[in-house]
């Protein structure tokens, strides 16, 4: 049987660009992913840098706000000839947006950017262990118990409200590509999302009108919490959605498992936050267990596109 391997090396000996502009394509993908991480996590430390002032619930506000304004000009969604099957996903998908951004929000200002994110990314590892009895897949779900375990440490000084709000994140994102799934079966592109992202913004409008009544906005509170908004929201759906043209959706699964690295490391250098070396053994074990999974999909053949 004649593979995909020697097919290609035949046409790359015949002369056939086809391939090699296959590999090009797929390293920019790859690049527009690693791209889309790192904005994720710097527009989420600038975010960080905001908190003394105006605490996550602002920083999340203005964040919802300037993401609607930017993606409802793009996506143009048609809310008017929308239904029941259209409207039901895009108000849970509104609700989630709204608690998976202040459950992680709130959970960096408590135990910090790389833990944060770290916990949270246990909700899309957990959607694709999900029913799944085949051993590897056991291994994995085992492996990324052991680095929470490891991650928090448990024990007296444990910030457990903290860790809570991370793994509260976590169930949001696992509930956000679940009801992906279903809006990109009736609505085409990030419609779905762009309407989501629209009633997210009507809801926390009087809020950020109220909270900004009691936690006035400097200018440069206003500059950091609308580049947040830019770098971890806006930004990384037009970047997935580029990337996801380019690479197979379980490769891309392994390249967004290097999220929570990106975010230890970002917190560190903007942030001034240190992990501690079981800290990092965590993030380790919970990283190659999503890579692990990510790659099993790979080698099967299936995909299954997503992106935050």
């Amino acid at each position: 049987m004649t593979t995909d391997s020697q097919i290609s090396a035949a046409a790359e000996a015949a002369g056939d660009p086809a391939p090699v502009e296959h590999r090009r394509s797929r390293a920019a993908g790859a690049a527009l992913v690693l791209t889309g991480a790192v904005s994720n996590q710097f527009g989420a430390a600038l975010g960080a840098l905001a908190f003394p002032a105006i605490g996550p619930t602002g920083v999340v506000a203005i964040r919802q706000l300037v993401t609607a304004a930017l993606l409802i000009p793009v996506a143009r969604p048609r809310i008017t000839r929308y239904r029941r099957a259209e409207w039901l996903p895009v108000i849970g998908l509104a609700i989630v947006f709204s608690v998976m951004n202040l459950a992680l929000y709130s959970s960096i200002e408590r135990v910090g950017l790389g833990l944060a994110v770290t916990l949270e990314f246990l909700g899309p590892l957990t959607v694709a262990l999900l029913g799944s009895r085949r051993a590897p897949d056991v291994v994995c779900a085992l492996g990324a118990g052991a680095g929470v375990v490891l991650l928090t440490h448990p024990g007296p000084t444990t910030d457990v409200l903290g860790i809570a709000f991370g793994l509260v994140a976590a169930c949001a994102w696992a509930m956000y590509i679940l009801l992906n799934r279903r809006l990109g079966r009736v609505l085409p592109g990030i419609e779905g999302a762009a309407a989501a992202s629209g009633l997210a913004s009507l809801l926390w409008l009087p809020i950020a009108i109220a909270w900004f009544a009691a936690h006035p906005l400097t200018p440069r509170v206003l500059v950091l919490a609308v580049a947040c908004g830019v770098l971890a929201s806006a930004l990384p759906y037009a970047v997935d959605l580029l990337a996801l043209r380019r690479v197979p959706a379980p490769l891309y699964g392994v390249l967004t498992s290097l999220s929570p690295v990106c975010a230890a490391l970002v917190g560190w250098l903007l942030l001034g936050q240190q992990l501690t070396l079981h800290e990092w053994g965590g993030v380790a074990l919970i990283v190659l267990s999503s890579a692990a999974a990510s790659a099993r999909g790979i080698r099967g053949g299936h995909a299954e596109s997503g992106g935050r």
